[in-house]
């Protein structure tokens, strides 16, 4: 019965991950390899948010579609996670399981800035590192045009990253990774690795950053049990990237 519950499991995963973003990281090494394959990386470029129609409404529609859509996988993971009601649990929620709720507002939102002060301001010199060693291309995170639009839509696609990585890869993978019997820092180790993964298109300087800040916040979260703060601060982090470079034309931070 173990077995074919860790099998269930494991299979669960898969479908997660290849529906999001392990899809993405397999796409990110693809795309790693073509811009080596090129040029040295230090002469590449990666865009984060680009137009996709020169006319305006429909380039504001298919933006929005992009957002929605990505958020599907989440709504799977909270449909996997969502269990029946057992005695001395908190119930069935997967929302309250992962912490993923407004039951302490303020907290989550200080812990947020926190994790955005700590991570923003590493983040800058490791860019400025990898772009000085070559190992980083240059990251625009915003090509959008300039509308009425351009900043809400930014600012929701900065809150689709935070939503969608925090629950599928810190809330979700190490509850799963615990199911299977994963030991913690085997766990910890193999999301942090899936969070640079998906960034190598950026280049190596982008995946080890990530993949530290895969560290630390799975840690937060294994002390808080809360992927709230999470989503706050990644959210934050990319507001800024994405809204500072389409209203000052700078690039900054990883995306």
């Amino acid at each position: 019965m173990l077995v074919t519950s860790r099998r269930r499991v494991r299979f669960e995963v898969w479908i997660v991950l290849g529906l999001s973003l392990g899809q993405s990281a397999v796409y990110s090494v693809v795309q790693l390899l073509d811009k080596l394959s090129q040029a040295p990386l230090a002469q590449g470029t990666s865009t984060l948010n680009r137009s996709q129609s020169s006319r305006e409404y429909f380039d504001l529609t298919y933006q929005l579609l992009d957002i929605i859509f990505a958020l599907v996988p989440v709504l799977l993971v909270l449909y996997f996670l969502t269990g029946p009601r057992e005695p001395g649990t908190p119930g069935g929620s997967a929302f309250r399981k992962l912490g993923f709720d407004l039951a302490r507002p303020g907290k989550d939102l200080l812990q947020g800035a926190g994790l955005f002060l700590l991570i923003g301001i590493p983040s800058l010199g490791l860019y400025a590192a990898g772009r000085a060693l070559g190992i980083t291309t240059a990251i625009i995170p915003s090509a959008l045009g300039t509308y009425w639009w351009t900043v809400p839509v930014l600012i929701l696609s900065a809150i689709r990253h935070g939503i969608v990585e925090e629950v599928i890869v810190v809330g979700y993978l190490l509850d799963r990774f615990g199911k299977l019997g994963w030991r913690l820092p085997a766990a910890i180790a193999a999301s942090s690795i899936l969070r640079g993964s998906y960034h190598l298109y950026q280049g190596f300087g982008p995946f080890i950053g990530n993949a530290i800040m895969g560290v630390i916040f799975a840690l937060v979260y294994t002390r808080t049990r809360r992927v709230m703060p999470l989503v706050i601060a990644h959210a934050l982090l990319d507001i800024v990237a994405f809204v500072g470079f389409s209203l000052f034309g700078k690039a900054v931070g990883l995306g």
